[in-house]
């Protein structure tokens, strides 16, 4: 059993809903002409940016559809803006996070090396789930989610020294033996550049009017064997996250998971709407016991080996405890 779990409190910012993937189990997607097809402004966001630092957040989490400069009419929509690329846009709202004492982690989806760089000086940490190295049915209308584009990406972030979460998604078709080479390739990828800070265990959820509706979510004990098998493969210095939204985590900590990933007390799972957040309260009541730390979206360890820009280190120090976990608030 591990000596303590740890989390980090975040506001979950859908940049946009539009995207160029059309994956068998998603939501979050929209095409340009629907009424809830979104392009938040840098208002909209700022308020969200606010409401989350007075609620003691640290982590502004950036997720969008996958180039959605791909859809012309978003892209006319981004040029009104006054931006090139949602990258350009991107990079300006960290910027704002920043000064509003919020750390950016950024979700992109598969973007290039120079796009990395771009976010680079203005994110903490950044993510890209693998999902699986095998080629699904669930993927098959989703070019960004080829299991080779997906790997180089990861490649590229520990190249450039991102501190970086990825992970899988159970039970979207793949067997056992896609999972374990799912946790191989990520384990070897982290022990040639070691930047993966946590790899995600995530179990699909089935949703009305997608065409994975009457697909069944992994059994319990799936996800304990998925679980397990990652913490005998993972490096010890990666974390195992689990989403305490979509599953009671109390099994899975006594099984290898380390970590409850983001919570937010003022946004929404964007991804997952219909799964409420826990509270804080109710995240120490499910880890049976153990206790809870609280940390930053970079890890200590990344903290310590100074895996950051001159952007960032002000804010950094001023939320961290000597360890490299979030400082209690006075």
């Amino acid at each position: 059993m591990p000596e303590f779990v740890t989390f980090s409190r975040n506001v979950f910012i859908p940049v946009t809903n539009i995207c160029r993937n059309r994956c068998g189990y998603c939501t979050f997607r929209r095409d340009p002409d629907h009424p809830e097809a979104r392009l938040m402004s840098a208002e909209e966001i700022i308020q969200i940016l606010k409401n989350g630092k007075e609620a003691g957040c640290t982590e502004a989490l950036f997720v969008f559809g996958e180039y959605a400069e791909e859809v012309p009419e978003y892209r006319k929509e981004l040029k009104k803006m006054g931006y090139s690329s949602t990258i350009e846009y991107v990079t300006e709202l960290c910027e704002l996070a920043i000064e509003i004492g919020m750390l950016p982690h950024t979700n992109a989806g598969i973007l290039t090396r120079h796009e990395l760089e771009m976010l680079k000086p203005l994110n903490v940490s950044m993510g890209l789930m693998l999902e699986t190295t095998a080629e699904l049915k669930a993927h098959s209308e989703s070019p960004g989610k080829a299991p080779s584009k997906r790997i180089e990406m990861i490649r590229t972030a520990g190249e450039l020294q991102i501190p970086f979460t990825t992970g899988i998604l159970v039970g979207i078709g793949e067997s056992i033996e896609d999972r374990k080479h799912s946790l191989e390739t990520i384990a070897a990828i982290h022990k040639e550049f070691g930047h993966i800070q946590e790899v995600i265990i995530q179990n699909f959820m089935p949703k009305p009017n997608t065409p994975m509706a009457d697909h069944a979510p992994p059994a319990k004990e799936e996800m304990i064997r998925t679980v397990s098998l990652a913490r005998e493969i993972l490096p010890d210095d990666v974390s195992v996250q689990v989403a305490p939204n979509l599953i009671k985590p109390h099994i899975l900590i006594q099984n290898g998971a380390t970590d409850l990933g983001g919570i937010s007390p003022t946004t929404i799972d964007w991804i997952n709407p219909e799964a409420e957040w826990p509270s804080v309260i109710d995240l120490q009541q499910m880890t049976g016991g153990i206790p809870l730390k609280e940390r930053l979206p970079i890890y200590p360890h990344h903290i310590r080996k100074g895996w950051y820009s001159n952007d960032l280190s002000d804010l950094i120090e001023t939320l961290t405890d000597k360890n490299g976990f979030k400082r209690k608030q006075q």
